[in-house]
């Protein structure tokens, strides 16, 4: 009877995100254009991927792009998880400000962001001071960092609050006997906190590890790929060979990387990260 309950929502699922799926890397090894033509070419694809020096640009910005977002964005999601876990006056009204980017639309704040970082831009005026004034969506050099502050802006909240749900868990006795015992805040979060978090800071890794390969929308509203390709990612680089230059095949085949890429540095997490101590 519950597979029965479950079964519309798994056809669902069948129907629009596993056979796509299947359909993409079958078609990751045809030669497949706007002309409705296809042909096989097997391996012709991946080839043309490995040779192509636009590909390893792409794949150059989304790592730097995931190696800086995805630990920045986990730190900040634990530090203000911190501040507001504990009920107190405000305590609400913070969670959501700090909340609030997730559910903003990234293509009215990437908008906003495109002005916040131009020449005039308050940003830019406030970096100054650090020789870092300027446009630094004009700069092949600050393009990306700028990127990375929008992509931490927007997902920050989502961390903190399934970091607040992982805390409530811990039982505040253990912190009250460390506390007693003269631990300090960094050994109670060390010795306390931070072990019972394990399986949430994996969970949160992979997920944003995900979401940080797939960045798109915020690359497309502020830069599209710009300027000199500084800011073109691998998403960038399937979206404009399926919908600019209608290469089906060649898009495939980039996303089918993509996605073996995803997997092997989800695999990696789950053995650094994820594995019991």
């Amino acid at each position: 009877m519950a597979l029965l309950f479950v079964l519309p929502a798994f056809l669902l699922f069948l129907a629009f995100r596993f056979g796509p799926s299947i359909v993409g890397v079958a078609l990751s090894f045809f030669q497949y254009d706007i002309s409705g033509e296809v042909s096989w070419r097997g391996l012709d694809n991946f080839q043309r991927l490995v040779a192509d020096p636009l590909f390893w640009r792409a794949l150059g910005t989304t790592a730097i792009y995931t190696v800086f977002a995805v630990p920045i964005s986990l730190v900040l999601s634990t530090v203000m998880a911190l501040g507001v876990r504990r009920a107190f006056r405000g305590s609400r009204f913070f969670r959501s400000i700090f909340f609030l980017p997730v559910i903003t639309s990234l293509v009215l704040a990437g908008s906003i962001f495109v002005w916040i970082f131009s020449g005039d831009g308050p940003w830019s005026r406030l970096m100054a001071p650090l020789g870092l004034g300027g446009s630094w969506l004009g700069s092949t050099i600050l393009v990306i960092p700028a990127i990375i502050v929008v992509g931490v802006w927007s997902r920050f909240g989502y961390g903190m609050m399934i970091m607040i749900a992982a805390m409530q868990d811990i039982p505040r006795e253990l912190e009250e006997a460390a506390l007693m015992d003269g631990a300090n805040a960094w050994q109670r979060f060390r010795w306390i906190v931070l072990p019972f978090l394990r399986p949430t800071v994996f969970f949160l890794a992979v997920i944003e590890t995900t979401a940080a390969f797939q960045v798109f929308d915020v690359i497309y509203v502020m830069t599209q790929g710009g300027p000199a390709n500084a800011s073109y990612s691998l998403v960038y680089l399937l979206y404009d060979q399926g919908f600019k230059y209608f290469d089906y095949g060649y898009a495939a085949a980039v996303g089918v990387a993509l996605f073996a890429m995803t997997l092997a540095v989800a695999l990696i997490q789950r053995l650094v990260i994820g594995r019991q101590r």
